[in-house]
């Protein structure tokens, strides 16, 4: 459920503080991405150039910059409305006082309250702390206002006591954020499902600087993986060099040729649907020259021997699970339903899209398309914008579900 998430580690003046830094290479390692924003205070234990290296983003300490002026005073709006979850761990005692009562006198607290996204506090501190009234009140005043808590772990503390208090183990930080993710997931008809869409052309290199390719940008495949993702699927998109930016909130894995993919999606075969948008060269040279391939003086022709690449959406239909759907893609000139009839029954496919090459506006690289949708005795034709066609094809597939 981290893969593919946005997680703001906010880090407090505590000296479990040391401990974040375990935690964010543990939710990096599950497939998240990590923004970290500490207290002043906090940087006093560990420097924000370790979170900083690690997080591969500026650490938020500053709401002002005296240094650069308004440029990053509205850093915590934006920040609010990127993370899909806030995470604070360790959060002190000062900090959930400043939480209850809405202070907002550092970046941590000030992107606290502008946050759109599920909180999960992490309280940490010694234990006479802990069960003092006054921090007693603040966690049940914070349960009452929403937020998540995850109570520390009992153990030997820095003050030397054995008593409750300590930073729970980053697994049990992981599962909790993982179950409140799901909690707050995308609902629709694809909810609990794991969906693999493949987008954008195959290269097959003949030499370091000349490929055999094709035109497709990759939109089709973008709009079917978003499509999913907004019907509450589980998305991975496998990509090859498209023309178009990768879609947000998705997680994604680049591939160039087709033997690539075939790895790819060997890997990921057990999905519970998958859309094999990408536009894949059926064949490759059989030699790729290390070096460029100079032309002769001599000679005004050559010729290239090509080799068949790995037929990836037959391998996916001879292997299918039983609960699996499968959807492919068809682009032809001539005969185009029947050559995407014929595909449909070859590979074992539930589903397949035949793409119109030759009508207008449709097709390669455009933001329009006319797509039919065939299945065992169904034919229905869509045309539009791609996002537009990529849901109404998904909810006629699944919209029923």
């Amino acid at each position: 459920m981290l893969s593919g998430k946005r997680i703001i580690l906010g880090v407090t003046g505590g000296i479990a503080a040391y401990k974040a830094v375990v935690l964010l290479r543990e939710f990096q390692k599950a497939g998240a991405e990590v923004r970290v924003t500490m207290t002043p205070s906090a940087t006093r234990f560990v420097g924000s150039e370790t979170f900083a290296a690690l997080s591969r983003n500026e650490v938020a300490l500053e709401v002002f910059n005296d240094e650069k002026p308004g440029k990053n005073w509205t850093k915590h709006i934006h920040w609010g409305e990127w993370a899909d979850l806030f995470v604070i761990a360790p959060c002190t005692a000062n900090t959930l006082a400043k939480i209850v009562h809405g202070q907002s006198d550092n970046m941590l607290t000030s992107t606290l309250l502008a946050a759109r996204c599920p909180v999960l506090i992490c309280p940490t501190m010694d234990g006479e702390m802990y069960e003092s009234p006054a921090v007693s009140k603040n966690l049940e005043k914070l349960r009452e206002m929403g937020y998540y808590l995850l109570e520390p772990d009992e153990g030997y503390l820095a003050s030397g006591l054995e008593a409750i208090g300590r930073l729970p183990e980053p697994d049990s930080i992981l599962e909790k954020s993982s179950e409140i993710i799901m909690e707050h997931r995308i609902q629709g008809p694809l909810t609990g499902k794991k969906v693999i869409v493949t987008a954008g052309p195959t290269r097959e290199f003949i030499d370091p600087v000349r490929f055999i390719s094709n035109p497709s940008s990759g939109k089709m495949g973008v709009a079917m993986a978003e499509s999913a993702r907004a019907m509450g699927a589980d998305v991975t998109l496998l990509h090859g060099p498209m023309t178009t930016a990768n879609p947000d909130r998705i997680q994604s894995t680049s591939f160039t040729s087709a033997d690539e993919l075939f790895e790819l999606v060997q890997k990921h075969a057990d999905a519970d649907i998958v859309i094999m948008a990408a536009a894949v060269a059926d064949y490759k040279p059989d030699k790729r020259s290390d070096q460029k391939i100079k032309k002769s003086e001599s000679d005004d022709e050559s010729s290239i021997h090509l080799t068949r690449t790995p037929d990836v959406l037959a391998w996916l239909g001879e292997r299918k699970p039983e609960q699996q759907v499968l959807i492919g893609f068809a682009m032809e000139t001539e005969n185009l339903i029947d050559n995407a009839r014929s595909k449909l029954k070859k590979k074992n496919l539930d589903w397949i899209c035949a793409n119109e090459l030759n009508s207008e506006g449709s097709g390669f690289e455009s933001d329009t398309n006319t797509i039919h949708l065939l299945g065992e005795d169904f034919h229905k034709e869509f045309s539009g914008k791609k996002s537009e066609i990529a849901s109404e094809i998904l909810m006629e597939i699944f919209g029923s579900d």
